[in-house]
């Protein structure tokens, strides 16, 4: 039987993405405890921030037509305004002591910082002309009363947070937490702390997708592992697609005789198995279970931890309601040689240093195997090799951070 070419990774992903739908549940929690959730609505500031002019310094209020442009220039202190007191219109001819966040006093139309200002008694000496405006904060120059601040879709970062508490906003609508099912196949791996036999290695595997998982705020499922027959492997993943919005498995997608994720997932639903044109990485399966869709990892460890941010968190992303992004790139000098041309997309493990010419460089691990989970721990990123490119020393690369995939 012929082969089928192998997909590019653009093409998978995009067969991925239009499979699946945001989740359509919603629930209301506490902006305070809203970190890493996806907003389901926009967010509208109640108020207008600031709600009134105050002051962006310690210093001193004046009116501009107070000076001649004959400079210092004394004037007599008239009030003292602090954060939260609003004070008395500013009186021709005098300043005002004004601290930072507190109201501007009507006629004032600059602050003068208390770095260019000497105090004399009950009156200041300012030494530099004001400009009209300086150190003001202007009502509404953040946001206004009715205006979206936050659009669905956004996930919130901290500073997202604080917009909307500046708003006014208590509680805020968001999507649920995804739920994710993971199980791990192979007679072959046990969890660390047992004894391992001949043939057995530790599940790495758990461990690196745990984590995965719980940085993208997930709410996970682990059936653990599970052996290789075929009546349990279909046991454990019709519960778990009954259990979550997403199930995810690792191993036994192949077409060995000892893989049978493969069979049970199109004995409960259906599957696409596809090769795709990477290195790490090519065995990647997709379909569903019931209604539940359903990612099958390659059991390398390294291909495993590739696969996942190239194609499972984009995925999480869609269910969640998340707004696409671009995957961040850039592009920066390869501080090494790959001589031979692959017939697949590569993607190297690296970081980044700075040469002794200053540029920024990248750096490989020097073993680029698909079991060499090290590589991962060691790098920063991906470098993005195409399909038949060579690289040497100098060369521009494309460069994919770790840190731009996660939240």
């Amino acid at each position: 039987m012929k082969k089928e070419p192998m997909l590019s990774v653009e093409e998978a992903l995009d067969k991925m993405l239009k499979a699946v739908a945001p989740m359509i549940r919603t629930e209301k929690v506490m902006t305070l405890q809203a970190l890493d959730r996806v907003l389901a609505d926009d967010v509208l500031s109640f108020i207008t921030v600031p709600s009134f002019d105050n002051s962006a310094m310690d210093g001193y209020a004046v009116r501009l037509a107070d000076f001649t442009g004959d400079m210092p220039q004394r004037l007599p202190v008239s009030q003292r305004i602090a954060a939260g007191r609003p004070g008395e219109p500013l009186q021709a001819g005098t300043a005002a002591r004004i601290f930072t966040g507190a109201p501007i006093p009507a006629g004032a139309d600059a602050v003068v910082m208390q770095e260019d200002c000497s105090a004399e008694g009950d009156a200041v000496l300012v030494n530099k002309m004001p400009k009209a405006g300086s150190h003001i904060r202007r009502a509404g120059e953040d946001m206004r009363a009715g205006e979206v601040v936050l659009t669905a879709g956004t996930r919130l970062t901290p500073a997202h947070m604080g917009v909307a508490a500046a708003g006014g906003q208590a509680k805020i609508v968001v999507r649920p937490r995804l739920r994710v099912a993971v199980f791990y196949t192979g007679d072959e791996i046990v969890m660390p702390g047992e004894s391992l036999k001949p043939g057995q290695i530790y599940n790495s595997n758990r461990f690196s997708l745990t984590g995965l998982l719980q940085r993208y705020g997930v709410e996970l499922v682990d059936y653990g592992i599970v052996p290789d027959k075929l009546e349990t492997t279909r046991a454990v993943l019709e519960r778990a697609a009954d259990s979550a919005d997403l199930v995810i498995t690792s191993g036994g997608v192949s077409v060995g005789e000892e893989d049978h994720v493969r069979a049970a997932v199109e004995s409960l639903g259906q599957l696409d198995l596809w090769r795709i044109a990477m290195k790490p990485g090519k065995p990647l399966a997709f379909g569903r279970v019931g209604q539940t869709p359903f990612v099958g990892l390659p059991g390398n460890p390294v291909s495993t931890y590739v696969t996942f941010l190239l194609f499972v968190l984009p995925l999480l992303r869609k269910l969640q309601g998340e707004t696409a992004k671009a995957q961040i790139a850039y592009p920066v000098a390869a501080g090494f040689d790959w001589p031979v041309a692959g017939k697949r997309r590569e993607y190297l493990r690296a970081r980044l240093e700075v040469s002794t010419s200053g540029e920024l460089t990248a750096v490989i691990f020097p073993n680029q195997g698909s079991g060499v989970l090290t590589s991962a721990a060691w790098a920063e990123g991906l470098i993005d090799i195409p399909v038949d490119q060579t690289i040497k020393a100098g060369d521009k690369v494309s460069f994919m951070p770790f840190s731009g995939m996660h939240p």
